[in-house]
C-alpha cells in the first residue's frame, strides 16, 4: 500500500481521506497555511477519526492538548470518548497543508444511532437497528468487545454516514452501549402525519404525540433532518419520541472547511447538501458527477452556515478500499511476542514479516517505547496491521 500522496507528506486516514489529500490539498496549492482573518474565522473539518497523535481527521493531524471536547449538545466531555471511526467536527486554527497539522480548539462528537440490533446478515455485511439497515465496510471500526456475527440483541452506538440514495447508514464505528436510558436516531423525516402525530425515519415509525408543538424543531417537515431520543420499547409497533431536535448544527463562519461524506440532499450540481450541511458549489471546480447518495470530498469556506465549495471530488466505489490508519504514541504494556501484538493509544497493533521497521528493530518493541505506526485495519476490524513502525517519530 502506498503510504504517501502527492503534495501531502502525512499518511492519510480512515476511509477515503487519501482522496481528499490528493484531490483537494494539491489542487488548492499544497504547502501553504490557512490563516484566520479574525479570531472567529477558524478552520472547520468534519469526518471520522482516522488516527491518533493527537487526532487525525481527513488527513490533518490536530493537536488536541488544549481543545475543548464536547458532545453534540455542547456539553463538556472527555477525550476518552474519541476513538477510531468516531464522527467528529473539529474547529481549529489555520491548517498548515505542507505539514498536515493544526491546533484544535473544539472537538465535537456525535453518533447517528443508539439501539438494540435486531438482525445480522454476515453475507451482505449489514445489520438492522431501530428498523434501519447499517452497512459494514472494510474500514468500519468495531469496539474490541464486538463482532459483526455476534451483534444480534446487543445494544450498540453507531457512528455513520447516511446514504440518502439507499437509506442505509454506512458505519464508521460500532461500539457497545450498556443500558442506555434512551435510544437515539438521526435521519430524514418522511411520511409526516400531523393528525396521527407520527413520522418515519427509514422504516421506523415514530410517534411524537407526547411532544408539544413548541418543542418541535423549526421547519419540522418531510425531508428535514432530525435527531430523536426514543423510549427503549416500542408501543403498538411504534417508537415513542421523547425529544426531537434539529439534526444539523449550524456551522459558524470559517475561512477553511473540509468534509468527506455523502450527498444527503440534491437540487442541482451546484446546490446540494453533504452530511446535512448545505453546499454552494456555484464557483467550485468539480471532479465527477454530483448526485444524491454519492460520496464526495470537498473543500471551501463557511459563510452564514453554508459550505461555499472551491473544490469537490466525487469518490468512486473503489476508493473505499483506501483505509489507512496512523497512530503516534507510547506502547502500553509488554508486547505479546507470540501473537506479535502490542497496544498503542488503546488500539491493538499487530506486526509480521512484511512490517517495515524504521530507526529501530522488532526487539525494541517494549513497554514505554515511543513509536509511530502506519497500517490498515485487519479483517477483524479491530486490530491495526502495521505496515510501518517508526521509532524515530
Amino acid at each position: 500500500m502506498n503510504n504517501t500522496t502527492s503534495r501531502a507528506p502525512r499518511f492519510w486516514g480512515l476511509g477515503v481521506a487519501a482522496l481528499l489529500a490528493a484531490a483537494l490539498v494539491a489542487a488548492c496549492g499544497g504547502g501553504g497555511s490557512s490563516t484566520a482573518g479574525t479570531a472567529s474565522a477558524l478552520a472547520y473539518t468534519n469526518g471520522p477519526i482516522a488516527g491518533f497523535g493527537s487526532i487525525i481527521v481527513n488527513g490533518v493531524r490536530f493537536d488536541d492538548s488544549s481543545a475543548r471536547v464536547e458532545d453534540e449538545d455542547g456539553n463538556a466531555s472527555s477525550g476518552a470518548k474519541l476513538a477510531l471511526g468516531t464522527m467528529v467536527e473539529v474547529e481549529s486554527g489555520g491548517i498548515d497543508d505542507g505539514a498536515g497539522r493544526a491546533t484544535a480548539r473544539i472537538i465535537r462528537f456525535g453518533s447517528e444511532i443508539v439501539g438494540k440490533v435486531a438482525t445480522v446478515d454476515t453475507v451482505a455485511s449489514t445489520f438492522t437497528v431501530l428498523d434501519q439497515i447499517v452497512d459494514v465496510k472494510p474500514e468500519t471500526v468495531f469496539d474490541a468487545s464486538l463482532t459483526l456475527a455476534g451483534l444480534k440483541d446487543k445494544t450498540v452506538e453507531v457512528h455513520a454516514l447516511l446514504d440518502a440514495a439507499t437509506g442505509h447508514y454506512i458505519a464508521t464505528r460500532v461500539e457497545a452501549e450498556d443500558n442506555p436510558a434512551f435510544y437515539k436516531l438521526r435521519g430524514l423525516v418522511s411520511h409526516l402525519d400531523t393528525t396521527a402525530k407520527t413520522f418515519q425515519i427509514g422504516a421506523a415509525v415514530i410517534s411524537y404525540a407526547t411532544i408539544a408543538a413548541a418543542d418541535l424543531p423549526a421547519n419540522f417537515a418531510d425531508a428535514s433532518r432530525v435527531r430523536v431520543r426514543l423510549q427503549t420499547a416500542q408501543v403498538g409497533g411504534q417508537w415513542v419520541a421523547v425529544t426531537i431536535r434539529g439534526g444539523v448544527r449550524k456551522v459558524e463562519d470559517h475561512d477553511d472547511a473540509r468534509l468527506i461524506g455523502s450527498v444527503t440532499a440534491f437540487t442541482s450540481a451546484t446546490d446540494f447538501e453533504v452530511n446535512g450541511l448545505k453546499v454552494d458549489a456555484t464557483n467550485a471546480k468539480v471532479d465527477g458527477t454530483v448526485a444524491l447518495g454519492v460520496r464526495v470530498a470537498l473543500r471551501g469556506t463557511v459563510t452564514n452556515g453554508v459550505i461555499v465549495a472551491s473544490e469537490v471530488k466525487v469518490l468512486k466505489a473503489g476508493d473505499d478500499k483506501i483505509r489507512g490508519v496512523e497512530l503516534h504514541g507510547t506502547i502500553t504494556g509488554a508486547p505479546d511476542a507470540v501473537a506479535k501484538t502490542f497496544v498503542l493509544r488503546g488500539v491493538t497493533v499487530s506486526w509480521d514479516a512484511t512490517t517495515v521497521f524504521k530507526d529501530g528493530a522488532e526487539a525494541q518493541l517494549v513497554d514505554g517505547a515511543k513509536v509511530e505506526v502506519k497500517g490498515v485495519l485487519s479483517t477483524d476490524q479491530k486490530t491495526l496491521a502495521a505496515k510501518l513502525i517508526d521509532f524515530g517519530s
